[in-house]
């Protein structure tokens, strides 16, 4: 009898200890309530899947388009983003696109959507939906910056388009002045001008650069140089260009033979012509209306060599002389094919450009 009360206690003591248990269990174990939320979207950790859902469940009291949806959305997908789930960001954010082609803030949804491709590599994808913002999506902005100039931006790094190049350009710098480098973005609008065989354009371009003389352009440390020569030639007479190599060699070696500074002079170039030592740089040069050729040639005769330096090319010549001074006897002509494809009959004919100071090393 006394066994049987003792197992009579023990079983109304599990009862009741069961009675506490199973609640605190369903409690501690109950499974998410996840209705109406796409489970794709719930993933990381406990307590990332956590923050999740429960920014999901915000997100369905939100009004389709309102401040509070997009603050909403944006956080959702940087959730994504700090966990480098950028397939679950794609698909989140052009599924919210998609299902509302009004919403104001699509244009800032792409270009998370843009960067995250970027995060993956595919780049190419990337600037598809970089220059859909531009073209098609209303300007944002967003702490402060405008999506359409992080897109220009991001597109001109990506794009290998030169035509598409140059609108972007021309977009900066009419729409962005005051937040762009101008003088990096009319020299690069030169450039890109120049590759789809816009010529005024780049002329054009390139002049519009000369005031911001002294900005350092990544990749040309002559662009000074090599903007103020484009804008110099295209406005000048081009009457001292060659057709040839030969017939230019040809006149100058009269003229030095003659001893005719005057005639000599007229087949000097009037524009970008320079003068100076071998180890002058191209920006250090010493113009030559500074000084007459008759005072070097007065008295003296000049000499020069029977044939062309080794180091001439199909667009470049030097033609050693001797005989201008003491200190300076030794020059080498320096003759260059004229690139300007602007104007075809002067593009391909030949110049003499400059001079060489010294013996060539």
């Amino acid at each position: 009898m006394e066994n049987r009360g003792k197992y009579k206690n023990f079983a109304i003591f599990i009862f009741f200890l069961l009675i506490l248990i199973i609640p605190v269990s369903c409690f501690l174990f109950q499974r998410e309530d996840t209705s109406g939320i796409d489970v794709y979207y719930l993933t990381g950790t406990k307590e990332q899947r956590s923050e999740l859902l429960e920014l999901f469940r915000l997100l369905e009291q939100e009004l389709p388009g309102s401040e509070g949806e997009f603050a909403v959305t944006r956080e959702i997908a940087a959730n994504y983003a700090r966990m480098k789930d950028y397939d679950r960001l794609i698909h989140f954010l052009n599924a919210r696109t998609i299902d509302n082609p009004a919403n104001p803030y699509n244009g800032f949804y792409f270009l998370m959507v843009a960067h995250s491709f970027i995060q993956q590599d595919s780049k190419p994808i990337a600037a598809l939906y970089f220059d859909m913002i531009v073209k098609n999506y209303p300007d944002l902005i967003i702490n402060d910056e405008s999506i359409h100039l992080v897109c220009l931006r991001n597109l001109i790094d990506l794009n290998m388009n030169p035509e598409r190049e140059v609108w972007y350009y021309k977009e900066l710098i009419s729409r962005f002045p005051d937040k762009i480098e101008s003088g990096i973005a009319y020299f690069m609008l030169g450039q890109a001008c120049e590759k789809v065989g816009d010529w005024n354009g780049a002329i054009q371009a390139y002049t519009n650069y000369l005031p911001y003389t002294g900005t350092i352009i990544p990749g040309f440390s002559n662009a000074d140089q090599y903007a103020k020569q484009q804008v110099d030639f295209s406005r000048s007479q081009k009457d001292w260009t060659f057709e040839s190599l030969p017939a230019l060699r040809r006149a100058v070696e009269d003229a030095l033979t003659d001893g005719n500074a005057r005639v000599l002079s007229q087949y000097q170039a009037k524009v970008n012509f320079f003068a100076r030592s071998w180890e002058q740089i191209e920006t250090d040069d010493m113009g030559m209306t500074r000084f007459n050729l008759s005072q070097f040639m007065y008295g003296n005769q000049i000499r020069f060599a029977t044939t062309l330096d080794a180091s001439s090319n199909a667009n470049e010549a030097f033609l050693r002389t001797t005989g201008w001074s003491l200190t300076l006897n030794t020059w080498y002509l320096y003759f260059r094919k004229i690139y300007f494809p602007q104007d075809p009959e002067i593009h391909g004919r030949w110049e003499w450009a400059g001079i060489y100071y010294g013996e060539k090393f």
